[in-house]
């Protein structure tokens, strides 16, 4: 299956079936992880036609989602005399992704990648619509770029290897999105209805929708950090540890879920419905917040925050949305309070 992202600057395609051979007439870099390389790399080089192929191993896990790795990577770019016409490859999850997005988008200014996405959080989100970055000490993703890849090729073979956790993880992204923009869509996911093609591809076409609305998120495409404002904050004060990115993005739902409950844009039953489809797919929902005073000032090193107002992405009633700034610091607070 194919669909088409096509935003101001960059039309391309997302591929949704077994990988197909892979010509490019040029070096190649295939930047990976530890993991991904032992289970799948020798599969990847069987589908792939380069005139020169480096492999490039970064470190696994949020925590190296740093300089150091960019760097890392860089040298070993600028080592094997890459040029302008080569290209990245991104094969690995959500990190490795960001990671060498950003690394295509400042190597000698910016040269062609390409996205091969092996965890379900990677395929229904992160390897669609450019954003690329890394974390510093003061939170999650504050450097990074807008950068299109050249194509993503989605082949659900990748996840007959995936733990649970890691499908659980990528399955937040699924009902965020269902909660957000489809109600059918989430009716479905809560009575197990889908198979992971359909998963992936209903998520997919929501994403890329919203992408071609609004590519460098100004307007509709913020509403995919619904979860995430709360989300971010938990992976900080956890430092990147604890939980894997679609774990803290479950519970930071929940915790949007309480505001819109106290708002009165979703009903106590509403509520329940989406914890407990999040709890089915095995994701957490509680959290225990030890200082809620330094759990909001936390909220003003995100990148969404603007003007000293924080943003919350809320549902207003399943399978819609509602974006809500100002609120009084107060309310905020007997959320979080909630969760204390």
């Amino acid at each position: 299956m194919r669909i088409v992202v096509k935003t101001p600057n960059k039309q391309y395609n997302i591929e949704i079936a077994q990988l197909d051979t892979i010509t490019i007439d040029s070096k190649v870099a295939i930047i990976t992880n530890p993991k991904v390389s032992g289970l799948h790399i020798n599969y990847l080089l069987s589908k792939l036609k380069a005139k020169e192929i480096q492999i490039i191993t970064l470190p696994d896990g949020e925590e190296y989602k740093n300089f150091d790795s960019i760097n890392y990577g860089l040298d070993r770019l600028f080592d094997a005399k890459f040029d302008r016409n080569s290209v990245l490859i991104a094969f690995g999850g959500g990190v490795i992704g960001d990671m060498t997005g950003f690394m295509a988008s400042i190597f000698l200014r910016g040269i062609k990648f390409i996205q091969i996405p092996t965890t379900l959080l990677s395929m229904v989100d992160s390897s669609v619509g450019g954003k690329t970055g890394i974390n510093n000490k003061y939170g999650k993703n504050l450097i990074g770029a807008f950068y299109q890849p050249e194509a993503v090729y989605i082949d659900p073979k990748f996840l007959e290897t995936l733990d649970k956790r890691e499908f659980a993880a990528g399955m937040a992204e699924v009902i965020k999105m269902a909660v957000m923009f489809d109600r059918d869509f989430f009716v479905k996911l809560k009575k197990d209805e889908l198979k992971i093609e359909e998963i992936i591809k209903n998520s997919v076409e929501l994403k890329a929708e919203v992408v071609n609305k609004d590519e460098k998120e100004k307007g509709i495409r913020s509403v995919l950090n619904y979860g995430h404002t709360f989300g971010h904050v938990i992976e900080k004060m956890t430092n990147y540890s604890k939980y894997l990115h679609g774990e803290a993005v479950a519970i930071g739902m929940v915790m949007a879920n309480r505001l819109a409950v106290k708002l009165k844009t979703l009903s106590t039953t509403e509520e329940k419905e989406i914890a407990d489809t999040l709890k089915q797919n095995n994701l957490p929902i509680s959290y225990k917040i030890k200082d809620v005073e330094e759990f909001y000032e936390h909220f003003f090193a995100d990148k969404k925050t603007l003007n000293n107002s924080i943003k919350f992405i809320i549902p207003n009633g399943i399978g819609h949305y509602k974006i809500v700034e100002n609120i009084e610091k107060e309310i905020i607070l007997d959320v979080l309070k909630d969760f204390s």
